[in-house]
């Protein structure tokens, strides 16, 4: 038996009907959702563009940008992050010597 539940997100106008694991899985869908229509109408009020499909792409681009930056952010942290760990690794050696 499938315990998912079925809702129903609008997207640029559209219904798209999914099926979520729990409630957290769905307010996410639905924030998502949200953040995307949001994103839309800022497109539709501030360039003069008329077709849904290249709103659509622009905000793919958008999100699919902030989450290639924040990957490379965190990536760039744990280099930083090993490179201190070593050098603290080589001062305690230093001193136990």
């Amino acid at each position: 038996m499938s315990n998912k539940l079925k809702i129903n997100v609008v997207i640029a106008g559209r219904t798209y009907p999914l099926s979520v694991n729990n409630t957290k899985e769905e307010e996410g869908m639905r924030k998502a959702a949200n953040a995307i229509n949001k994103l839309i109408s800022m497109y539709e009020q501030n360039y003069a563009v008329s077709d849904k499909q290249d709103v659509l792409a622009m905000s793919a681009l958008q999100f699919a940008s902030k989450l290639e930056i924040l990957s490379l952010q965190k990536s760039d942290n744990k280099k930083e992050e090993i490179q201190k760990l070593n050098e603290l690794t080589n001062l305690v050696k230093t001193h136990l010597e």
